[in-house]
């Protein structure tokens, strides 16, 4: 669940990570600077680390929405993502951005990459399976690529990403069981899934338009998006749902781990994993996510898989891998051109 600021020239469309939070640098890597400061744990380590953590997000919405309110279950996760961020600004010394400007940028951000998909996804799981939900935000990379078509002139679509965005879309209604007239499936439920994945699309179109130069870092982007994220909700949440009378432990400690590891400490594992083998690995995450949702859903909530959900669910996936393969390829020889 991938989805803070970032300067993101060096991503592809739409290259996020589920409903946490991803934020490639503003320019390649050298090799040399990789080499530097690496951390003592192996990047492969924190790599599947970050997909358990964030393919669990949408068993911890479950389980938060058990306790309270969708939005409340969203400001909770927003409060202590900003929380790990802001904690990190502190011991690194970072500030802040400063420009006026740039807050009212982050502001659409922290609404399109955060405060709507993450209160759509909890709305979603009333309705529908986490497992569902999973799939539903590997959408994502599919949504960019159509947005792009519009949005962003020098992102053309090629006849692979073309085939890509067909294969991906096929996958959906393999998943719905549109053979079946999508019985067994929550109509209202899904569209909130697929709405939050294509908000990502287009949060991150917004963002690598007008935040790609703003000379601040990602973490000082990223820790003011969820503080504004967090504000958002905290004027939404009392009007439009109950607020909490009593805080029951799994759904408070859900919320919890929603919040610090699956939106907090997952953008510092992420920011990490960018730095050190690059945007192109770092986002192939993606694909990891909805794996995880699954087996966290079957295992923990007990939840049910028809042949079909599997079998869509790589459908859709091998779909999101065609329509970034193109632009990863030209991001990686743009990346070795400069290091040269």
């Amino acid at each position: 669940m991938r989805t803070t600021a970032s300067s993101g020239s060096s991503s592809s469309t739409g290259s996020s990570a589920p409903s946490a939070v991803t934020a490639p640098p503003a320019s390649p890597v050298s090799p040399a600077a990789r080499q530097r400061g690496r951390p003592a744990v192996d990047w492969r380590i924190r790599f599947g680390a970050l997909a358990l953590i964030w393919g669990c997000s949408f068993l911890f919405i479950k389980l938060g929405t058990d306790g309270f309110s969708p939005l409340f279950v969203s400001f909770g996760r927003m409060f202590f993502g900003a929380a790990v961020l802001v904690a990190t600004l502190a011991v690194k010394r970072e500030r802040l951005p400063r420009a006026a400007r740039t807050w009212g940028h982050l502001a659409v951000a922290a609404f399109l990459l955060n405060a709507l998909p993450f209160t759509l996804f909890a709305y979603a799981e009333l309705r529908i399976p986490s497992t569902l939900a999973g799939i539903c935000n590997a959408t994502t990379p599919l949504w960019g690529m159509l947005l792009s078509l519009v949005a962003l002139s020098e992102d053309r679509p090629t006849r692979r990403r073309f085939a890509g965005l067909a294969i991906g879309f096929a996958g959906v209604l393999t998943v719905l069981g549109v053979w079946q007239g999508f019985s067994g499936q929550d109509a209202v439920g899904t569209v909130m899934a697929l709405v939050a994945a294509a908000s990502y699309a287009v949060g991150w179109i917004y963002v690598r338009r007008t935040l790609a130069d703003t000379g601040d870092s990602n973490l000082s982007k990223s820790g003011a998006q969820l503080l504004l994220g967090t504000a958002q909700l905290a004027v939404v949440a009392p009007v439009f749902a109950p607020v909490p009378t009593s805080f029951p432990a799994v759904p408070l400690l859900a919320v919890l781990a929603l919040g610090a590891l699956g939106t907090g400490l997952a953008f510092l594992v992420q920011y990490g994993l960018v730095a050190e083998v690059g945007p192109t690995t770092a986002t192939m995450i993606t694909y990891l996510v909805p794996v995880v949702a699954t087996i966290a859903g079957v295992a923990f909530l007990g939840e049910t898989l028809s042949w079909n959900t599997p079998v869509g669910a790589l459908i859709v996936l091998a779909g999101a891998a065609l329509t970034q393969g193109k632009s990863q390829s030209k991001a990686r020889s743009k990346s070795r051109n400069r290091d040269q």
